[in-house]
């Protein structure tokens, strides 16, 4: 049940911080507005805050194990870059990244269910294949 309303809450964070916003997203890749970079940076810097404190103080999850994060190699290389293309490219089509398309169909915007469909066989295609690809 957490988990629903932790969704619930963060749907209602997309929509008021107007992330969900065609327009939005269009200012974005048209770098007439920095909202999007804002909400971005804000979301790194929170991300980071948290990674941190959680190796300083060696905390447990709900669970009570013990949280660990392994470093991972940082090297770029073509699966990213393409991943990335693939990706801003889907963004810049439709209009909405995989996160805020349940938000966008719960305030209105039932066209958001093509995209939904097309990030489920996305997902469907890379579990089928995960065990072929390099990580």
């Amino acid at each position: 049940m957490r988990f629903i309303f932790s969704g619930i809450f963060f749907g209602f964070v997309l929509v008021k911080s107007e992330v969900i916003s065609w327009f939005r997203i269009q200012e974005m890749f048209l770098f007439d507005s920095i909202h999007m970079y804002g909400v971005f940076a804000t979301a790194i810097l929170t991300g980071f805050i948290a990674i941190q404190l959680i190796k300083r103080f060696e905390l447990n999850d709900l669970s009570g194990n013990q949280i660990e994060i392994t470093e991972k190699d940082n090297s770029v290389s073509f699966r990213y870059v393409a991943g990335g293309l693939i990706f801003g490219l889907g963004w810049a089509c439709t209009g909405a990244c995989p996160g805020p398309l349940y938000a966008l169909i719960g305030a209105g915007y039932p066209i958001y269910f093509i995209p939904l469909v097309g990030a489920m066989v996305g997902a469907a295609l890379y579990g089928r294949f995960q065990a072929k690809l390099k990580h």
